[in-house]
């Protein structure tokens, strides 16, 4: 990563959960590692650093399933914590994303066959309402907001031709504070790398921003 001109800050444990920010020709400026609200919690699932006056913070939202379990209570938790810690963001009125794999669904639109979905983590109605009270704080949906009635996938399952089906589903996000919506000129999803060989089941997403 560095021999190709980047500057990178990280937060990863073994195995499992991992966030980086990277940034061509600098060094992000490391500003927060871990969300705050538990400081039990030892899972690798947010990263924040500053980039040009800009606040990136890279989150992985926990999965959840199955539904009922521990693993769903902690996807909430966690929910508000991150519902917490962005309105604190916010009050600071300087440009700010949130990106990255949210584990959720936030409309039909969104996802292939909802109806097989119903009580899956990623699609509960309790995970889309965390999802739509924290984009209510004054956050904009990128993707959403430019291409507001389109189905866009940015992850398909393995199994079942998934991605030559395009049974897929709207999960990464970046959330735009206020101060930065106005900068955004384009927002898209790169499907090509998700049909190389050994390829992540994710695809790219792509946010461009016109900055003063």
């Amino acid at each position: 990563i560095e021999q190709a001109g980047y500057g990178a800050v990280w937060h990863g444990q073994k195995s499992w959960n991992g966030v980086a920010i990277l940034a061509k020709g600098k060094t992000p400026i490391l500003t927060l590692r871990g969300l705050p609200g538990d400081p039990d919690d030892s899972h690798s699932r947010y990263i924040e650093a500053v980039v040009d006056g800009i606040v990136i913070g890279c989150l992985y939202l926990p999965n959840g399933n199955p539904f009922p379990s521990p693993k769903f209570g902690y996807k909430l938790r966690w929910f508000r914590r991150l519902h917490n810690y962005a309105a604190d963001l916010l009050e600071l009125e300087i440009p700010s994303i949130l990106a990255g794999d949210f584990n959720v669904m936030p409309t039909e639109i969104d996802v292939y066959k909802p109806e097989r979905w119903r009580d899956d983590a990623l699609f509960r109605p309790e995970v889309r309402k965390a999802y739509a009270d924290l984009v209510a704080q004054g956050w904009t949906d990128a993707i959403r907001h430019l291409h507001p009635g389109e189905r866009i996938y940015t992850f398909w399952k393995y199994w079942r031709n998934s991605f030559e089906r395009d049974a897929g589903l709207r999960i990464d996000h970046f959330l735009l504070s206020p101060a930065i919506a106005p900068w955004l000129r384009s927002a898209s999803v790169r499907r090509k790398p998700r049909g190389w060989q050994h390829t992540s089941d994710h695809a790219p997403v792509m946010i461009e921003l016109d900055v003063p």
